[in-house]
């Protein structure tokens, strides 16, 4: 059974029940949710170093990281570096998007000791691991690297399939700015129009559907529409390849496979709202997964920020899951650095969200850091933050002279007046 077929079927998987307690929710609570599909819990069955999560309605806001070796930059023990980081942090997911050569050795031992669940994109790899040009791999080529990642191990797989013929023809008479953007989507539309043939894995989706049931692994339906800037935003191609893949999200649950909708991209602020509900009416409440999405087109180094202000805004609005933006992002390869940067940035829009929906739980820690704050608690004000480091780094760099302040305020600290005079002592109010 997959978790989605033991769910209908009335029976609780151990999976459900970790993230029951994760959660705080009733695992009858999470069941249900997974049974419908508005929760999924992608737990590949040769997975065996994962702690499970839910990704969906009512749930904590998830966030995934990004990494995997490249052309130019192939160091596999700088990946890894950027792994520890991400389980450190207490990423929920971690994608493998290498696309060099033969990546099947990092993927095995990253699946092998990450306690996150792991995703990829298996167009990616198909033209290293097949070592064939694009235009020569054929149908049953993309099915069996799609059923490599899956016995691998791996939890969910971006499958682009969507990106149908009819969506084609709705780029081509609408047109882009920035057009198609998605690098596995770009790489599809490419094979398609040197072949002549429909997208592979629309047209053979059952097959892909079986290899994922198999193994349990959860479809992300990738997004090769999403929009690469802000004027391409809600547009045509968008919206008529959201409306496929909300067909697809129907048969995927048919055939006892779990389901993640991923979005965009790039949007102007007062467009993302709209689009989360759009999302969600079109693909049947689905978990919503979604890259950013960033807000303006001109911070090169900052997307970190452009992308947390839009993921903010989009988990509160019912985004499930948010994939991190580096500083990097549209310039180079993220170095271990801009990991950390990237996922602090998200996961602070992600928890921003989490308080913003209302969901159980989210305000303890920030309570508790209020009160250490009152306090003057500095080691369980580093314990309750995102990243305790980065604040430890900040508060040794520059001694107060008087103890238990900061060199922001020093003697005149607010917490210290307070706290004094509550207790009914006299406090030394001389700013020298």
């Amino acid at each position: 059974m997959t978790q989605i077929t033991a769910a209908r079927d009335g029976t609780v998987t151990p999976e459900m029940k970790i993230v029951a307690e994760k959660e705080g929710r009733p695992v009858e609570e999470i069941r249900a949710g997974v049974a419908a599909g508005r929760i999924a819990i992608p737990a590949n069955v040769n997975h065996h170093a994962l702690s499970p999560e839910g990704v969906g309605a009512g749930l904590r806001t998830k966030v995934n990281v990004n990494l995997g070796i490249s052309g130019d930059l192939h160091n596999e023990e700088e990946e890894f570096a950027k792994v520890a980081v991400a389980l450190e942090l207490g990423a929920e997911g971690i994608m493998d998007l290498s696309n060099h050569g033969k990546t099947r050795e990092f993927r095995t031992r990253l699946i092998g000791m990450s306690s996150a669940m792991v995703g990829t994109v298996p167009m990616y790899d198909a033209i290293g691991y097949l070592e064939k040009a694009l235009v020569d791999i054929t149908v049953d080529d993309f099915l069996e690297v799609v059923r490599v990642h899956a016995r691998d191990g791996v939890d969910f797989a971006t499958i682009h399939a969507g990106m149908n013929r009819r969506v084609i023809d709705s780029f081509k008479e609408t047109g882009r700015l920035t057009n198609i953007v998605s690098r596995g989507g770009s790489l599809i539309f490419a094979w398609m129009e040197a072949t002549g043939n429909e997208n592979p894995f629309f047209e053979y989706y059952d097959e892909v559907l079986a290899i994922c049931r198999e193994y349990d692994v959860t479809i992300s339906l990738g997004d090769a529409m999403r929009p690469g800037c802000t004027y391409d935003a809600t547009d045509a191609a968008q919206i008529a390849e959201l409306i496929e893949i909300g067909k697809l999200t129907e048969r995927a649950w048919n055939a006892g496979v779990q389901v993640m909708v991923e979005g965009p991209g790039h949007m102007a602020l007062d467009e993302i709202a709209a689009n989360m509900k759009l999302e969600k009416r079109l693909c049947h409440e689905a978990p919503f997964y979604v890259l950013g999405p960033l807000v303006c087109d001109i911070a090169p180094g900052y997307d970190h920020i452009t992308a947390a202000i839009g993921g903010a805004v989009a988990a509160s609005a019912g985004a499930d899951f948010l994939c991190y933006v580096t500083p990097a992002e549209h310039l180079r390869l993220p170095d271990v650095a801009d990991v950390r940067e990237g996922l602090v940035a998200t996961k602070i829009a992600a928890h921003a969200a989490d308080i913003a929906k209302g969901i159980p739980g989210a305000r303890d820690i920030d309570n508790r850091m209020s009160d250490a704050r009152r306090r003057i608690d500095w080691e369980e004000m580093f314990d309750c933050a995102i990243d305790p480091v980065r604040a430890r780094e900040y508060f040794e760099s520059a001694p107060p002279s008087t103890e238990g302040t900061c060199t922001m305020c020093g003697k005149m600290c607010a917490m210290r007046t307070v706290n004094t005079i509550m207790d009914g002592l006299t406090i030394d109010l001389d700013a020298k």
